[in-house]
C-alpha cells in the first residue's frame, strides 16, 4: 500500500519532533565527518550501540582519518577490533581505506554509486552514510526500520527474507523525509531502537501510535512477520595449547573467510568417533606438521556465531618432535604469555586466554 500524501508529512513532522527531543546522545552524532560516520554505520551492522561506542571511540582515536586507516596494518585493524566480531567488516573497512585513499586522493565518494562499490559497502551503509554524511535522498533500511514499517502498515513481508528487502525500501523510500534525509533516517531507526521494540514495544510512548495499524488492529503481536528460522548446528572443537622452552604456539588464519587474519592456537573439528583429545593432536599434526602429546584439559569454551554454536575443549600440550610446516595458516609464531596480548583473537581464544596467564603468574 502507499500512504496518503497527508500520512507521509504527518509522520514526518510527528517523528523528526520527537526525534528532537529524544534522541540518545551517541560519539557518532556528534561530526559531519563522513569517515567517522562511515565507521560507526559498519561497526553497528549486527551490534548492539551499547558494545559498539567504546570499540568506536577507541578506534577513531586510534585512526582518526581515512589515510590513517589505509596506511595502518591490518594486523593493528585487527587488534583494534578485536572483540567486537564480524571481522570481516574490519578487513573490508581496511581494504576500501586503501582504495580511497590510493585512487580517489583520499576523498570518500559523496554519491551512491561509487561509494557502494567499496568493499563492504551494500545498500544500507551506502544509504546510511549518503544521507547522514552528505544529505543525499536515500532510506536506510534495517531491521528496526523494518520493524517500524511492518507495524505501522501491518506488511506481511517476513523481515527476514533479503527477497522482501525491495519492498521495505520503497516504502521508506516513500516516507522519507526530502530536505532533511539525515535527520528522518536517524529517526527512524531511533524509534525502532527505543520505542517500537521487539518485545514490550512502548506504544504508549510512540509518537506515531495513531499511523499505526497494527496497534489499531491490536495485531501488534503479529508482526512483524518472520519464517522460522533453521536450528543452528553445534561443533565440537579441540584446541591445544603447545609449549615448548617456555613459548607458546600460535598460528594465523588465512585474511579471507570466518576470523580472517586473526591469530589463534591450533586445533579443529572432531571428525565422526573421535574424541577430543586425539582431534587435538591429529589437528596439530595436521595443520603445523609437529607431533606434540596431550599434559592435561584446561576447560571447556562455549561460543555462539551467526550460524552456528561452538563447544570448544581446551587442551595444554608439549612438543615432541617436527619442523613447522603449514597447512591451512598463513604463519606461525612461538611467542612467551608476556606477549600474548599484542596479537588479536577470536573471542573464543580470549575467553580461555585469562586462564593461561593466571597459571603463569
Amino acid at each position: 500500500m502507499k500512504p496518503s500524501r497527508e500520512t507521509i508529512t504527518t509522520i514526518q513532522k510527528k517523528l523528526m519532533s520527537w526525534y528532537g527531543t529524544h534522541q540518545r546522545n551517541l560519539p557518532w552524532r556528534k561530526t559531519n565527518d563522513p569517515f567517522a560516520i562511515w565507521v560507526s554505520e559498519v561497526m553497528l551492522q549486527q551490534t548492539q550501540v551499547k558494545t559498539v561506542i567504546p570499540y568506536y571511540l577507541k578506534f577513531m582515536d586510534t585512526f582518526p582519518s581515512v589515510k590513517d586507516l589505509a596506511t595502518a596494518d591490518l594486523e593493528h585493524v585487527l587488534k583494534i577490533w578485536e572483540g567486537l566480531g564480524y571481522y570481516a567488516r574490519a578487513r573490508n573497512l581496511h581494504k576500501a581505506a586503501i582504495l580511497v585513499t590510493k585512487d580517489l586522493k583520499g576523498k570518500i565518494p559523496d554519491q551512491f554509486a561509487p561509494f557502494l562499490a567499496l568493499p563492504g559497502v551494500g545498500d544500507y551503509i551506502a544509504s546510511a552514510v549518503q544521507s547522514i554524511a552528505f544529505g543525499h535522498c536515500h532510506a536506510v533500511v534495517d531491521g528496526n526500520v523494518k520493524r517500524v514499517l511492518a507495524r505501522m502498515f501491518c506488511l506481511e513481508h517476513p523481515v527476514n527474507q533479503p527477497s522482501t528487502h525491495k519492498q521495505f525500501k520503497a516504502l521508506a523510500q516513500t516516507l522519507l523525509e526530502r530536505t532533511d534525509p539525515s535527520t528522518f533516517n536517524q529517526a527512524m531507526m531511533e524509534m525502532g531502537a527505543l520505542v517500537c521494540t521487539p518485545a514490550a514495544p512502548k506504544c504508549s510512548d510512540c509518537p506515531l501510535s495513531n499511523q499505526c495499524s497494527a496497534l489499531k488492529t491490536q495485531t501488534l503481536d503479529q508482526f512483524p512477520m518472520r519464517v522460522p528460522s533453521r536450528p543452528v548446528p553445534t561443533r565440537t572443537i579441540a584446541v591445544g595449547i603447545v609449549r615448548r622452552n617456555g613459548r607458546l604456539l600460535i598460528t594465523r588464519r588465512q585474511l579471507d573467510g570466518l576470523l580472517g587474519g586473526l591469530w589463534e592456537f591450533p586445533g579443529g573439528k572432531l571428525e565422526k568417533g573421535e574424541d577430543s583429545p586425539s582431534a587435538c593432536i591429529r589437528e596439530i599434526r595436521e595443520e603445523t606438521g609437529i607431533h606434540v602429546k596431550i599434559d592435561s584439559f584446561l576447560t571447556r569454551i562455549k561460543h555462539a556465531y551467526t550460524h552456528f554454536k561452538i563447544e570448544m575443549d581446551v587442551f595444554y600440550c608439549h612438543y615432541i618432535s617436527g619442523e613447522i610446516e603449514l597447512n591451512g595458516p598463513i604463519d606461525h609464531k612461538w611467542v612467551q604469555i608476556s606477549e600474548i596480548n599484542e596479537f588479536p583473537f577470536p573471542k573464543a581464544n580470549l575467553k580461555f586466554i585469562p586462564l593461561i596467564k593466571m597459571e603463569n603468574t
